[in-house]
């Protein structure tokens, strides 16, 4: 194992963040100092080696000495070949660190390296929603709305924190009330199966709104307009993912016995403003029957930190063997 003291030996490294839409690249010049931040669009460089280079040719002196580098991607990653599912990239691990001639390279998934950037927050980097203490050294929930919904958490194993891969987002649904039932019922219709990720994503604001309201609006302007007060439905379809959200937030904390804490990420929650903080997430959260002391005593916790993946795979690549040419 690389030492806290003695990991930077070979220099800076570089940190990734991929998703379907923008690559986040930073440089990290001792633990959990990251420099030189830039957001590129994806669209813009015909493969993630291209996007790499002409950051790393961009951040000049930052960029000298590089011999490891972490890349968090929004994609299953399993061996050495990845294929974007949500974008048009795909490479070989391998033919990757030659390319940009590195000593390591790792892939990982991006809500692995979330979870793992967990233990890492600072308080100025999460927000409290609710009661409860958490426990150190106990397992740790996660959740994260986004383009699809991500599930994961992170388990003490022989003092280190091992992460869950989980296709937990595709879990199925359970109505908390007759206006979801109702919304569950369109998604039987149309899909056969109602998920929770189809609820809990960009487009399941927008399954919501139509239910209720019998009108399109996308998700953005549904958003935007809640929180502006200007429609009721969308006030509504705020609140309802809200609840649903609180719903299997509960229900994975349930599952994993997350109490070190369950944590919200992904890219809607924290555009939610006020309308979170005062919405069912909190109520329907603990509301679990006779169960409900034990989730009473689990906080929640919303993370605001705005690259929070480069703490993930910073922690993962720490835990990497130095490999030198």
């Amino acid at each position: 194992m690389i030492t806290e003291t003695a990991r930077f030996v070979d220099g800076p490294r570089l940190l990734a963040d991929v998703g379907g839409t923008n690559a986040r690249f930073a440089i990290e010049t001792a633990p959990r100092q990251f420099e030189a931040v830039a957001v590129l669009p994806c669209s813009g460089y015909s493969s993630l080696g291209a996007a790499a280079a002409c950051y790393l040719g961009a951040v000049g002196e930052h960029a000298a000495g590089i011999r490891h580098a972490a890349i968090a991607i929004a994609n299953p990653v399993d061996g050495d070949s990845v294929k974007m599912t949500n974008h048009s990239w795909s490479f070989s691990t391998a033919a990757l660190r030659e390319e940009l001639d590195l000593s390591t390279l790792l892939v990982v998934n991006d809500f692995t390296a979330l979870a793992m950037a967990l233990p890492h927050l600072r308080p100025s980097q999460r927000t409290r929603i609710g009661g409860g203490v958490e426990l150190p050294g106990r397992t740790i929930g996660l959740i994260g709305p986004g383009t699809g919904l991500g599930v994961s958490g992170i388990v003490p194993v022989d003092g280190r924190w091992a992460p869950l891969a989980s296709e937990g987002g595709h879990a199925s649904f359970a109505p908390g009330d007759d206006t979801e039932i109702a919304i569950m019922q369109a998604l039987w219709r149309q899909y056969g199966h109602a998920s929770a990720e189809r609820l809990l994503s960009g487009p399941g604001l927008e399954l919501i709104y139509r239910v209720l309201s019998g009108q399109e609006k996308s998700a953005a302007l549904i958003t935007e307009q809640a929180l502006a007060g200007m429609d009721a439905a969308c006030v509504r379809t705020v609140d309802c993912f809200c609840a649903v959200l609180g719903s299997v937030a509960g229900s994975v904390a349930l599952t994993l016995g997350a109490t070190g804490g369950m944590y919200i990420g992904g890219g809607i929650v924290p555009r939610l403003g006020h309308l979170f903080a005062q919405s069912p997430f909190r109520a329907r959260f603990e509301a679990k029957g006779r169960l409900q002391p034990y989730l009473e005593r689990i906080p929640t916790f919303l993370i605001t930190e705005q690259y929070p993946a480069f703490l993930g795979v910073s922690a993962i690549l720490s835990e990497q063997p130095v490999h030198r040419h």
